[in-house]
């Protein structure tokens, strides 16, 4: 792998820009890798940042940025410039830049980003959360695969599909969280990431679960959500020591930071859905100082066994 640290300082400047307000939990763990390693995340970050920005019509996650396009036709530009970037073009377009450079430096099999624009797809064109299955396979598209360029990105190899398939689950424990949290900003923007199957369990169908005489009845879903979530973070962590000391602490902050918004989701009862439960700059320190310990233990015992992922959705790695 070639270094990006040095290489376009411009675009690793406003990629590190992108990263600082668009997601303080993600640049805070990306301070405790190493710079060759906190460079290329950043890269990696802003690009996926900026496809999801561009789908979404807003800014760094924020508001809404009025455009002329529809959806579909964003999206087909995306795939387009995404394209030439993944041939290691420069273009003068910064978020691709920050791709190419990536690519540059990494192995990153084409599949992957591609399957996050599969995932912005998903989105695009409405498709429905029938089951838990649709559930998890849009969550491996728009942040399971994101885990998998992550381990690459700190050095797993290509063809260590045990490590990759334990980083797909951290990305998918992360968008599950995420989802829990945003269950009435989602519905409020007319989506509901919530499995039709689960809602009809309670009563509660996609017309009818933001009803506030709902609301009890839509935290047990929500409560459902969060534990499947942690079940994916917990896989997770098995993949950790393959990883080196300042990585694992990094992945496990991020984990217990993240897992935090679905556990707070769930403690505060039905009072959530009303709410956008945050996690503050003293806990997440706190989750990273809770991290460094148990990053320390386990990279110190790649060879012990650890448990099948049995059950839990994975990638057709090819």
């Amino acid at each position: 792998m070639t270094t990006v640290a040095g290489s376009a300082p411009e675009v690793l400047a406003a990629a590190e820009e992108a990263i600082a307000r668009g997601s303080k939990s993600f640049a805070l763990a990306s301070r405790l890798f190493d710079p060759e390693t906190r460079a290329r995340a950043t890269l990696l970050y802003a690009w996926c940042r900026h496809c999801d920005d561009v789908i979404d019509g807003q800014e760094l996650g924020q508001g809404r940025v009025a455009s002329a396009d529809p959806p579909a036709v964003r999206l087909a530009r995306l795939q387009a410039a995404t394209d030439r970037a993944l041939s290691g073009t420069l273009s003068g377009d910064l978020p691709f830049d920050a791709l190419a450079l990536v690519a540059r430096a990494v192995e990153i099999p084409r599949r992957y980003p591609q399957d996050l624009l599969e995932g912005f797809r998903i989105d695009v064109e409405g498709s429905q959360i029938a089951t838990q299955e649709d559930l998890l396979t849009y969550c491996y598209h728009v942040a399971g695969c994101v885990g998998v360029m992550m381990a690459l990105v700190m050095g797993v190899a290509a063809a260590d599909h045990a490590t990759l398939a334990r980083a797909s689950d951290l990305g998918m424990s992360f968008q599950l969280n995420n989802i829990a949290r945003d269950v009435a900003e989602d519905a409020a923007r007319g989506r509901c990431y919530l499995p039709h199957s689960w809602l009809a369990d309670e009563g509660l169908s996609p017309e009818t679960h933001m009803a506030p005489e709902n609301r009890a009845a839509l935290h047990r879903v929500v409560a459902r959500l969060v534990a499947l979530a942690e079940t994916y973070e917990a896989s997770a962590v098995h993949g950790v020591p393959m990883l080196g000391r300042r990585q694992a602490w990094a992945v496990l902050s991020a984990g217990r930071i993240y897992g935090g918004i679905g556990r707070k989701v769930r403690e505060m009862g039905p009072r959530a859905i009303d709410g956008r439960a945050v996690t503050r700059r003293r806990e997440k320190l706190y989750a990273v100082i809770l991290s460094a310990p148990e990053a320390l233990m386990r990279a110190r015992s790649p060879g012990r066994a650890v448990p099948p992922r049995q059950g839990l959705w994975t990638p057709r790695f090819v």
